[in-house]
């Protein structure tokens, strides 16, 4: 009777292929719990900052308010010292003036109005509803502007009447506030601007690396629904993005208006070139993860160069994050982007159709645009990855060499030159025996 069971090699190999996946997974979860606990970690940072930021900045509003504006309740001056510093890192400057430009608004609206139509409730209600719309057209959007300008209406139109004189003082509470917001962000406790940008930045390094080897592993086994996860996971980084974009905007305005970063901003403008290159690969990768899903639809043959080539973009960007931490030479990324170039011209070689050709195109797009993140110019950038392509190209398809070969004398030939050469002979002999004033002159 036959025997039904599969070998014993064949079924230890399966384990091992278990095993083997299930060691990935494990890497994988440990290396994901790592990273959201160094981002948690990073928030805990920021958090801190500016609650002191905050802290500090109403205490000094408070007592300023107190001490220059004389008795009173300065409500307003911490409030507004405190909203300046709770707004988003990047807009503090800008959030300060809209907030007194939306007190005055409020002030002079509300005033006017008052004046106009006296108070009481539908009078509170067409004052508020003036001024914000008043406020939506100046601004063009909601923000602190409409949002001073309806609120100072609103205490103008309501406690104006039982406590007057109270538009000086709100002006002056404003401009304390924000005043006191900005010299604390700017002279006592600037964050510093190269670790923020570090912190927005590093989702984006992970999950390029992350789905860049993603999406080379789903080429190499032709898994289409693989390769549509890694684009899914790329067109979601739209927050991410975002919020470098607010990053490099917080860190302009710190190393712009704090002396104590002064020094920082060279570092910040190599910084803000290479996050610009580094949205344009995250859109570089999205469209070859895009060309990667429409290539195997139509199953089109894919080089498993392109696959290499897509690991070694990966391996690059991990590179080049670990040595700008580090302030190395970026020296190992610019030879891995040349091995990327040189595997999808080699790929190229091959043989691909429409849509592997834009793969390639891609690649060579991508590696271009990680060149100049590291800071090469757009010329140097480009030539470095043509040479290295077309290396790629010439190592499947040299170039034809000419033959040098020397052609042969035929036998007429000969004899024709060995009579030359002897009648070159014989003048030669009968000039030597003529008189030296005979010789013809030479």
């Amino acid at each position: 009777m036959a025997d039904d069971r599969a070998p014993a090699d064949r079924e230890q190999s399966r384990l091992d292929e278990a095993a083997e996946r299930s060691g990935r997974a494990v890497q994988r979860v440990r290396h994901r719990s790592g990273e959201a606990g160094r981002i948690r970690a990073r928030q805990w940072e920021v958090t801190l900052v500016i609650s002191l930021q905050a802290g500090l900045a109403a205490a000094i509003a408070a007592l300023l308010a107190k001490n220059l504006l004389g008795p009173g309740s300065h409500v307003f001056a911490p409030a507004a010292a405190v909203g300046t510093i709770a707004t988003a890192i990047g807009q503090r400057a800008r959030r300060t003036f809209a907030l007194l430009s939306g007190v005055a608004l409020g002030i002079i609206i509300g005033d006017t109005l008052r004046f106009i139509l006296g108070s009481g409730p539908w009078q509170t209600g067409v004052v508020v509803a003036l001024a914000i719309a008043a406020a939506l057209l100046v601004a063009g959007k909601g923000g602190p502007l409409v949002g001073q300008a309806g609120g100072t209406a609103v205490l103008i139109a309501t406690l104006a009447p039982m406590d007057r004189g109270l538009e000086v003082p709100r002006i002056f509470d404003a401009l304390v506030g924000g005043v006191v917001g900005l010299v604390v962000v700017a002279l006592l406790l600037p964050v510093n601007p190269i670790r923020v940008l570090d912190r927005a930045a590093a989702p984006i390094y992970a999950i390029l690396c992350e789905q860049l080897h993603e999406l080379a592993q789903a080429i190499r086994t032709r898994d289409e629904d693989r390769t549509l996860r890694v684009l899914e996971r790329f067109r979601g980084t739209e927050d991410d993005l975002s919020r470098l974009h607010d990053a490099l905007s917080g860190a302009e305005e710190v190393v712009t208006i704090a002396p104590a970063r002064w020094h920082r901003r060279e570092q910040y403008h190599r910084y803000a070139r290479s996050a610009d290159h580094l949205e344009r690969l995250m859109l570089d990768s999205r469209a070859m993860a895009r060309w990667s899903t429409t290539a195997l639809q139509y199953n089109e043959p894919l080089p498993p160069e392109l696959s290499d080539a897509i690991s070694r973009l990966g391996q690059a960007v991990a590179e080049m994050r670990r040595e700008r931490k580090y302030g190395d030479d970026p020296q190992r990324t610019h030879r891995l982007i040349e091995q990327c170039a040189e595997l999808a011209g080699r790929a190229s070689a091959k043989g691909v159709e429409s849509f592997g050709e834009s793969l390639v195109t891609g690649l060579r797009t991508a590696a271009s645009d990680l060149l100049r993140a590291c800071g090469y110019e757009p010329d140097d950038a480009n030539r470095v990855v043509r040479r290295a392509a077309g290396a790629g190209e010439a190592e499947v398809h040299p170039p034809a060499r000419r033959q040098m070969v020397r052609a042969r004398p035929t036998r007429g030939a000969r004899a024709r030159r060995r009579a030359h050469q002897a009648a070159a002979r014989r003048r030669n002999d009968g000039r030597a025996g003529l008189p030296a004033r005979e010789r013809p002159a030479r």
